[in-house]
């Protein structure tokens, strides 16, 4: 078999091991399970009350995981994932939000990087326009020789009259 083939086989070999992986139905987390995908995503998005700086889903603590618990629960309930957050957040608070919400202060998150990188970029923009109307503005014409001067130099550096130094 010569190379070209080879590699045009392997290709395919490769796309079908590719295809036939991304086809295949992920099993469950537990097969009697009824609960929906997103109680099981929402500990990831949520900071745990019970340890500080981690999510819900890393924290180690009995009461995360009874809180989890209390998810999947009332996921498999039918209740929504809005409905639920809603009921988390008035029970403990804005502090287990992962990011602040976009409204009133907390829009400040979102807007000041942007503030600031447009502020850099003007700093630096004007920084350079002065500094090469600085350079061009600072150096001097250049004056043709007097040819008096210049002759002399040539004396000076032994050059022959018939050489055009220009």
């Amino acid at each position: 078999m010569n190379a070209p083939v080879r590699i045009v086989c392997t290709a395919l070999f490769a796309l079908a091991v590719f295809v036939a992986s991304a086809s295949a139905e992920a099993p469950a987390a537990n097969p009697g399970d009824t609960a929906p995908a997103w109680a099981y995503d929402l500990p990831n998005d949520l900071m745990s009350p019970f340890c500080p700086g981690r999510s819900l889903a890393d924290c180690p603590s009995p009461d995360a995981a009874s809180l989890r618990m209390w998810i999947l629960v009332q996921a498999a309930a039918g209740r929504t994932r809005a409905d639920v957050e809603q009921e988390l957040f008035k029970r403990y608070g804005e502090v287990i939000r992962s990011a602040p919400k976009a409204e009133g202060i907390g829009a400040a998150a979102y807007w000041m990087p942007a503030a600031v990188f447009a502020g850099g970029g003007a700093l630096v923009f004007w920084f350079l326009r002065r500094a090469t109307r600085r350079g061009a503005a600072s150096t001097p014409p250049v004056r043709p020789l007097d040819p008096e001067v210049e002759r002399k130099l040539d004396e000076l550096l032994g050059r022959e009259d018939d050489e055009d130094p220009k």
